[in-house]
C-alpha cells in the first residue's frame, strides 16, 4: 500500500522515542512527505527536528491516524489532549506495551476506532515484526491502514483477540532479549573453552544472525533445520542430549520464562 496516500489525510505521531523514531523513519523511507505528519514530543531530538516534519503544532485536523507511542506511564498525561478527536474517523494507533484498548475507549470516547499493536525492538532496523487487533469500530480498511503503517518496519500479523496480546509479548515483544541473553550465554561458554572473549562472540553473533535468516527463508521448519545440521552420535547430537532434556532442557526452561513474562503483562494491563 502506498504510505504517501494514507498520510494525506494527516498523520499523528504521539511521541518520538526509539519506537517512534523507527516508524517515522521507515514512513518517510516509504514516500511519506514530511508536511504530511505531525508529531507531538516533549523533547524532540536533533534527529527529529532535521526530519522536516511538524513538531509540536498539535495534530492534523479531519479523519486523519494517530499514533500512540508514548510510553504507558506517560499515558495518562498525554491522551486528554487527543479528546477532541475520538468518537469520529479518526483512527488512533497504540504501540504502548501494557495499555489495553478499553482504556482508550474511557478516555477518547466509546466509539472510537481503535488498533492495539504490539511491535519489537528490531523494528529499529526494518526487521521487526508486529501483531495488531482492532476494536469493534475499526473496518476492514481502517486496519489494513494501520497495518500498512507498522509494515514499515518489518512484518504484521493480525491477532483474533486483544488477550493474545499477552502470549505476542512473551514471545515477540521480550522474545529479542532471549535472543541476546543467548548469544551471551553462547559466548561466555566459549571463553570458558579457551576462545578470546571477542571471538566468541562474534562467533555467537553472527551464528544467531545466520540461524535467524536460514529460518526466516521458510525452505524448512525450524525443527527440520535442526534434524538437517545433527549428524548422529555427533557434536550437535551431544550437545542437543542436554539442550533437549525433558526435565532440564531448553523448551521447559523457556516455557517457565515465557510463562512469567506473560503473567508480568497480564498484571501491567
Amino acid at each position: 500500500m502506498d504510505l504517501s496516500s494514507i498520510a494525506r489525510n494527516g498523520l499523528g505521531l504521539l511521541g518520538c522515542g526509539k519506537m517512534g523514531s523507527a516508524l517515522l523513519a521507515g514512513w518517510l523511507d516509504n514516500g511519506v512527505a514530511p508536511g504530511d505528519v505531525w508529531v507531538v514530543d516533549p523533547a524532540p531530538s536533533d534527529w527529529l527536528r532535521g526530519t522536516g516534519v511538524n513538531i509540536n503544532h498539535g495534530m492534523p485536523t479531519g479523519p486523519a491516524i494517530v499514533v500512540v507511542a508514548v510510553k504507558p506511564q506517560m499515558m495518562g498525561a498525554a491522551l486528554p489532549a487527543l479528546q477532541a478527536m475520538g468518537n469520529a474517523d479518526t483512527v488512533f494507533l497504540s504501540i504502548a506495551a501494557g495499555t489495553k484498548i478499553a482504556m482508550f475507549e474511557k478516555v477518547l470516547g466509546a466509539k472510537t476506532p481503535i488498533v492495539r499493536a504490539m511491535p519489537n525492538t528490531p523494528a529499529a532496523i526494518g526487521k521487526g515484526i508486529s501483531a495488531i487487533i482492532g476494536n469493534a469500530h475499526v473496518s476492514a480498511a481502517q486496519l489494513t491502514l494501520a497495518q500498512a503503517l507498522m509494515a514499515a518496519v518489518g512484518r504484521v500479523v493480525r491477532l483474533d483477540n486483544e488477550a493474545q496480546i499477552d502470549a505476542v509479548t512473551a514471545v515477540s515483544g521480550s522474545g529479542p532479549a532471549y535472543v541476546f541473553h543467548l548469544i551471551e550465554a553462547m559466548a561466555e561458554a566459549g571463553a570458558q573453552m579457551g576462545l578470546p572473549g571477542d571471538l566468541a562472540t562474534d562467533l555467537a553473533i553472527e551464528t544467531v544472525a545466520g540461524a535467524g535468516a536460514l529460518a526466516a527463508a521458510r525452505n524448512d521448519t525450524p525443527g527440520q533445520l535442526r534434524v538437517n545440521v545433527t549428524s548422529p552420535a555427533g557434536t550437535t547430537a551431544a550437545a542437543l542430549d542436554v539442550l533437549m532434556d525433558d526435565a532440564r532442557g531448553l523448551v521447559p526452561l523457556m516455557t517457565r520464562a515465557m510463562q512469567a513474562a506473560k503473567r508480568r503483562s497480564e498484571e501491567l494491563s
